[in-house]
C-alpha cells in the first residue's frame, strides 16, 4: 500500500469554492484502478492549507494510471487553479516492523 501525501495551499478566500470543487473531483480519482481511498483534512492553524492523503495499490496506479487518464485532465481543470504555490506530492510506503529490517544505528 502506498500513501500519496500532498499539502494543498489554497488561495486565501477560495477555500469554500475549493471544497465544493473537490467534491465534484472526488469521483474522478476514485474511479482509477488501484485507488484505495482518500482523506482530505483542513488545517486548524492555517485554514487555507489542506492535507490530501490518497491510498494507492502502487505508485504507478497514481503516476501512470490516474495522471495518464482523461479523468486527471478533468481533475486538473477543477482543482489546479486553487493552488498557490503548486503542491509538492510525495509517495510513502508504510513500514511494517514485522517484515522491515531495522536501520543500523550509528553511535
Amino acid at each position: 500500500m502506498i500513501t500519496e501525501h500532498a499539502l494543498l495551499p489554497v488561495i486565501e478566500g477560495m477555500e469554500e469554492e475549493f471544497m465544493a470543487a473537490f467534491e465534484r473531483a472526488r469521483p474522478l480519482i476514485a474511479a482509477t484502478e488501484g485507488f484505495e481511498g482518500l482523506q482530505l483534512s483542513r488545517s486548524i492553524e492555517t485554514p487555507h492549507i489542506f492535507l490530501l492523503l490518497v491510498l494507492w495499490q502502487s505508485v504507478e496506479a497514481h503516476t501512470i494510471g490516474f495522471r495518464g487518464s482523461e479523468n486527471y485532465l478533468q481533475w486538473k481543470h477543477l482543482l489546479h487553479r486553487f493552488y498557490e504555490p503548486f503542491p509538492v506530492v510525495e509517495h510513502f510506503r508504510t513500514i511494517d516492523p514485522m517484515t522491515d529490517a531495522p536501520a543500523e544505528r550509528a553511535y
